[in-house]
């Protein structure tokens, strides 16, 4: 069996990929065609009869890095990326209006468009409409799209958000909606006046649309645990996009306070930015900031080094902890090359010994309680 350590050129990687015949789960899922690494992209089981919508893949692409929230990618670039993931096997895209200002969703509707449509699963987000601009707003983006924005959680918004979105895919339905950034990193203590604007709109629009069979689930995506508590106390939420919030480095508060009360109600964790948006795949970045925190630095020092001595690096550790939850449904990395996407899909499909998960607990680098893959 490999270890991380065979793929880390890009020679390897790329002949990895060769090696690898695509994935057929998603189309068979009784069915997993092997990876290098002797085992399967990940996947959730069939789901029961009447219950909440899960992605039948656990492995997925968050579409932040194609909407240039990094640096700036090409077009080029950005089929690159899709189409090594769809060639890996993923068949989760998440993708939202915000994102490049419209730019992810463009171009993953691009590649998308050439697809047989009931073979993937697609999400996106609500809370934004777009308007188009000669002066566009100062934002995160690099290359943004000439778009500004304002923020609308209402029922007719979320509808017309959908309605824009679909059109600027080119698309015919979305699988999953998540009410975007209505957390206290983005409004402070005035998130609150924000959620019952949603509560008002956005969430009874979500709930109809599920019901009807729109779409096939709806929730949160944010990266505060506080958003999702809330969600779960004054509506029926079915999954929550939880981004930075629960990482090798940093999980306690979402693993000892959301994912008990989502187990209880059959809702899941979708976990965005399982490496901090870069620091624990070896990026000088650290929850969408140039600056990591020492704290954080040191930390992933140490678990870097126990997991190369046990043949593995900090970036398959970090996807494995996401992974091992049975409340989490999917993990999204996101990618601007396709050889990171190879990457990350080889530290999926790699079977890591049980020891390294006891050493960390030991070192107390990971909570006691946190799920270790088996």
């Amino acid at each position: 069996m490999h270890t991380r350590r065979d793929v880390l050129t890009a020679a390897a990687a790329t002949a990895a990929l060769a090696a690898w015949s695509p994935l057929a789960a998603y189309a068979q899922p009784q069915g997993h065609s092997p990876s290098p690494q002797g085992g399967p992209l990940p996947m959730n089981p069939p789901a029961k009869s009447g219950g909440r919508f899960r992605p039948p893949g656990r492995f997925g692409l968050g579409g932040v890095a194609i909407g240039t929230g990094f640096a700036p990618l090409s077009a080029g670039q950005s089929d690159e990326v899709m189409k090594t993931a769809w060639d890996a096997g993923v068949r989760y895209f998440d993708t939202s209006p915000w994102y490049g200002l419209g730019l992810s969703e463009r171009r993953m509707g691009h590649f998308l468009a050439g697809q047989n449509r009931d073979d993937y699963v697609l999400s996106t987000k609500v809370g934004r409409l777009m308007t188009a601009t000669k002066n566009v707003p100062k934002v995160m983006w690099k290359a943004p799209s000439p778009f500004e924005f304002r923020i609308d959680y209402t029922a007719d918004g979320t509808r017309r958000s959908i309605e824009d979105s679909l059109q600027r895919m080119g698309l015919a339905r979305f699988d999953i909606v998540f009410i975007h950034d209505l957390s206290p990193d983005h409004f402070g203590e005035k998130w609150v006046e924000h959620f019952d604007v949603a509560a008002k709109g956005a969430i009874p629009t979500l709930t109809r649309l599920r019901e009807e069979g729109v779409i096939k689930g709806w929730g949160f995506g944010v990266n505060n645990v506080e958003p999702c508590l809330r969600a779960l106390e004054v509506a029926d939420p079915d999954v929550f996009l939880l981004a930075t919030q629960y990482s090798v480095v940093h999980h306690e508060q979402a693993l000892n306070q959301l994912f008990p009360k989502c187990a209880e109600r059959g809702a899941s964790i979708v976990v965005g930015a399982p490496f901090n948006s870069g620091f624990l795949a070896g990026r000088e970045r650290y929850n969408y900031r140039d600056a990591v925190p020492p704290a954080i630095r040191e930390k992933g020092a140490r678990i870097a080094a126990i997991a190369k001595e046990h043949g593995t690096d900090l970036r398959t550790v970090a996807l494995q902890f996401c992974l091992a939850p049975p409340v989490v449904s999917a993990v999204i990395p996101g990618a601007s090359t396709g050889r990171q996407v190879i990457e990350n899909a080889l530290s999926v499909a790699t079977r890591l010994p049980a020891d390294l998960w006891a050493a960390l607990k030991r070192e107390k680098l990971i909570a006691e309680n946190a799920p270790t893959p088996a």
